[in-house]
């Protein structure tokens, strides 16, 4: 008979994102409250786990935080097995293996978006149970309906386009709001949808600069004075994007250590020009259509603020699953959102892969439907 889960450990990983406390909270009263399960939070994501910094999490330390946006506990991009420790970069996964076993942790709880499903992976491969669950304004975990955070990031920047149209059509201008999302377009089509941007541009569909000048120009000709362009961060232009591709299949196809290094230079160098894009993409417009353009990055905004109440309710739903298949002693899985309900995925369809916006989803087709330019 397999022996009773008594202590679990749980962090937060990554980019911080509304619903983090309500997950935790999830996790730790269905663990604590329902099973008996003793919870510890580790600070700072896994560098919290490698210095062994800690907080019990008990019914004092879970309540009064299901509203609060961020993460009590603290996060950090830091990689267990790529971490700079006195200046050094080191493999920390068995200084992590060893605290898990002198704190007598039985399961480790990950909350986090793409990097730390792959993180909790390695940690899995190395003999840690893990459990994960997905989180990102993103919304580009594969394999789960929905990511919480999403929803609070949605409405914030739907709400920042709503607030956009009042002074682009005060003073006919074209308005160009950056929004996040960063390889995904998840966010800045969902944005762009319920704001009634008039130019949506996502990374998955490259964009012609004189298509969409040409989009703004029939609006003009139709008695429209002015545009609202939603852009993602991770939108390019159709040549950026084929230069991209290149250099992307370049590493692919790299077998040395120097054709890796090279290929990663270039991808690296590709990704700094592309920072100014936004900008860029906003005077090329003035440029064409002759009409003031002007710039708003929302930024980390779209991550900040209470989560909403979808958020809230999704992360409980998850987090109580999680302390379900602790219970069971079904590790190395993520908790994917399935409909109303959840499932277990294993990690190793999960870690390196990303869900992306397809060309045909209904989203874009309605966004084709209703006149809206794609760009293309």
């Amino acid at each position: 008979m397999a022996k009773k889960i008594k202590r679990i450990g749980i962090l937060t990983a990554g980019g911080d994102s509304p619903g983090l406390n309500a997950a935790i909270r999830g996790v730790g009263k269905a663990a604590h409250g329902y099973y008996g399960m003793e919870v510890v939070g580790f600070r700072d994501g896994f560098r919290g786990l490698v210095e062994n910094r800690r907080v019990n999490l008990d019914h004092s330390g879970l309540s009064g935080i299901l509203t609060i946006g961020g993460t009590i506990l603290g996060t950090s991009r830091d990689k267990p097995h790529r971490m700079v420790i006195d200046g050094r970069t080191r493999d920390m996964t068995g200084v992590i293996k060893a605290n898990l076993k002198k704190l007598g942790i039985d399961c480790l709880v990950c909350l986090g978006g793409g990097g730390t499903q792959k993180n909790a992976f390695r940690l899995h491969k190395a003999g840690i149970n893990v459990i994960t669950l997905p989180k990102t304004i993103d919304n580009d975990v594969a394999m789960t309906d929905a990511t919480f955070g999403y929803a609070t990031a949605l409405g914030i920047a739907t709400d920042a386009i709503d607030r956009l149209h009042s002074t682009a059509h005060s003073h006919h201008r074209i308005i160009v709001a950056e929004i996040m999302g960063h390889r995904a377009g998840w966010l800045t089509l969902g944005a762009g949808l319920a704001g009634g941007a008039d130019v949506i541009l996502i990374p998955e569909i490259p964009y012609s600069v004189e298509s969409i000048a040409e989009a703004i120009g029939r609006r003009s000709k139709q008695g429209s004075n002015f545009s609202i362009v939603a852009v993602a961060e991770g939108a390019m232009s159709q040549n950026d994007a084929r230069v991209f591709a290149i250099a992307e299949k370049a590493l692919k196809r790299a077998k040395t250590l120097n054709e890796k290094l090279e290929a990663k230079r270039e991808i690296a160098a590709l990704e700094v020009r592309h920072q100014g894009n936004t900008l860029r993409l906003a005077h090329q417009l003035e440029e064409l259509t002759h009409l003031e353009s002007r710039v708003t990055i929302l930024g980390y905004v779209q991550r900040g603020g209470a989560p909403c109440a979808e958020d809230r309710i999704l992360a409980t739903r998850l987090g109580s699953a999680c302390a379900d298949l602790i219970n069971e002693r079904k590790f190395g899985v993520m908790v994917a959102a399935r409909g109303d309900g959840t499932q277990p995925v294993p990690l190793d369809q999960v870690a390196g892969k990303l869900h992306l916006v397809p060309p045909d989803h209904s989203w874009v087709e309605s966004a084709r439907k209703v006149q809206t330019c794609l760009g293309a």
